[in-house]
C-alpha cells in the first residue's frame, strides 16, 4: 500500500490582522501629526518674517524721508502710526544729540501697535547732519 500524504491545510492569505492595521494607523497618525506641526511652525515663522520685513520697510521709509527733506529734527521722543502693506504699525522716533553738534542721532523703533510695545519688530539708527546751516 502506498501511503498517501495527509492533506495539508493551506492557509489562504486573507489580509491583515486587526493589530497590524492598528499599528499601521498609529504610525501614520504620528507621522501626520509631526508633519502638521512642522507646517504650522513654518507658517508662524513666515508671518513673523513678513511683519518684521514690513516694519523695517516702514522705518527705512521714515529715515529716507528725514534725509531727503534735509530738516533738522528736534531732540525728543515722538510716536506715530506708520502702516505698511496693509499692516497697522506704530513707529517711535527718538532724536538725541551727538558729541559733534552738527549731527543728531535718530532712532526709529517699530512696534505692532501703540498699546503693544513689548515686541519690537524693527529698530534702525542713523545720523542726520544739520544741512540747514550753510557752512560751505
Amino acid at each position: 500500500m502506498i501511503a498517501r500524504p495527509h492533506p495539508r491545510r493551506h492557509r489562504l492569505a486573507r489580509g491583515f490582522t486587526l493589530i497590524e492595521v492598528l499599528v499601521a494607523l498609529t504610525i501614520l497618525a504620528v507621522a501626520l501629526t509631526a508633519a502638521m506641526r512642522a507646517m504650522g511652525s513654518m507658517v508662524d515663522a513666515s508671518v513673523a518674517l513678513q511683519s518684521r520685513m514690513l516694519a523695517e520697510f516702514s522705518a527705512e521709509n521714515h529715515l529716507a524721508t528725514l534725509r531727503l527733506s534735509k530738516t533738522w529734527p528736534e531732540p525728543g521722543v515722538s510716536g506715530y502710526a506708520c502702516p505698511q502693506g496693509g499692516t497697522p504699525l506704530y513707529c517711535e522716533q527718538s532724536v538725541s544729540g551727538t558729541p559733534n553738534p552738527v549731527f543728531r542721532r535718530v532712532e526709529i523703533a517699530v512696534y505692532p501697535s501703540a498699546s503693544d510695545r513689548s515686541v519690537r519688530l524693527a529698530w534702525l539708527v542713523t545720523i542726520i547732519p544739520n544741512e540747514t546751516r550753510n557752512l560751505l
